[in-house]
């Protein structure tokens, strides 16, 4: 069900920084937060084989669970640990909050929509590029 006005969001790109003094990375997956909804979700690129892919010279396994944990924590699920006990918003700011580790977020931008699933999945399409099948 869609709110009957927009909801403001905040969302933040996940990137995966294979060197961190290098300052290089690769978009993974999207976080969005609607307070007002108490939304709060991730779209990332979790498969193993895909991730090897996106950024071969990086801990495949080490990034899948770090990825893993940040769903739960989304979600909410206990297997998140203490943090997914939080409200949602105290679990979005410490999602993404700065860190100097393989897995860091961008700078948090804001919108307007009405859909926040729909935006987190327009957010995916836009800002992270998932290698598709290769033949041969």
């Amino acid at each position: 069900m869609t709110p009957e006005h927009p909801l403001t969001y905040h969302f933040a790109i996940l990137r995966v920084v294979p060197h961190v003094h290098l300052g290089e990375f690769v978009n993974v997956g999207v976080l969005l937060h609607a307070r007002t909804a108490e939304y709060l979700g991730m779209r990332a690129v979790t498969d193993r084989e895909t991730l090897r892919v996106m950024v071969p010279d990086t801990d495949v396994e080490l990034l899948s669970r770090y990825l893993r944990c940040h769903e739960a924590i989304c979600r909410g699920d206990p297997e998140g640990g203490m943090v997914a006990t939080l409200p949602t918003s105290e679990r979005f700011h410490w999602l993404s909050a700065p860190r100097s580790d393989l897995l860091q977020c961008s700078p948090i931008h804001v919108g307007i929509d009405r859909d926040p699933e729909r935006t987190l999945e327009e957010l995916f399409a836009e800002f992270v590029r998932v290698p598709g099948p290769t033949s041969g």
